[in-house]
């Protein structure tokens, strides 16, 4: 099992901390089954079959990456605490939060060169 801990930019920690997300209480790990990202009380998890694909993407727009965020272009969800990170893309949409699945999940932890290769490296072979 790995842990990668999000990355806190300073200046968001506070508005963060009032959405009860702190460095304490979230983070992305990955197992020989699943995901998990834990973003303080909000919990995405999928097996690794559902993986699709992770990518190191960034730098963001604070108004659209910081908390958690539902993108209005598809059906993807943001839990950011910085301005860069990994999107991990489904191949069958999962719920987490608001009215429909999520086709895919950015997450800007410290070390998204490293999720993003470990996510590939599980990652089925065609």
């Amino acid at each position: 099992m790995t842990d990668y801990p999000f990355v806190f930019t300073p200046l968001y920690r506070p508005l963060l901390a009032l959405l009860g997300v702190r460095p304490g209480n979230s983070r992305v790990t990955v197992d020989d089954r699943e995901l998990r990202a834990v973003f303080g009380r909000w919990t995405l998890a999928t097996p690794l079959s559902n993986i699709a694909s992770a990518t190191p993407s960034g730098p963001y727009k604070a108004h659209r990456a910081i908390g958690v965020r539902l993108s209005f272009v598809d059906t993807g969800i943001t839990f950011g605490s910085a301005l860069s990170g990994v999107c991990v893309s489904f191949r069958e949409p999962v719920r987490c939060f608001g009215p429909r699945p999520h086709e895919a999940l950015t997450v800007t932890v410290a070390s998204p060169d490293a999720l993003a290769a470990d996510l590939g490296a599980r990652l089925p072979t065609p």
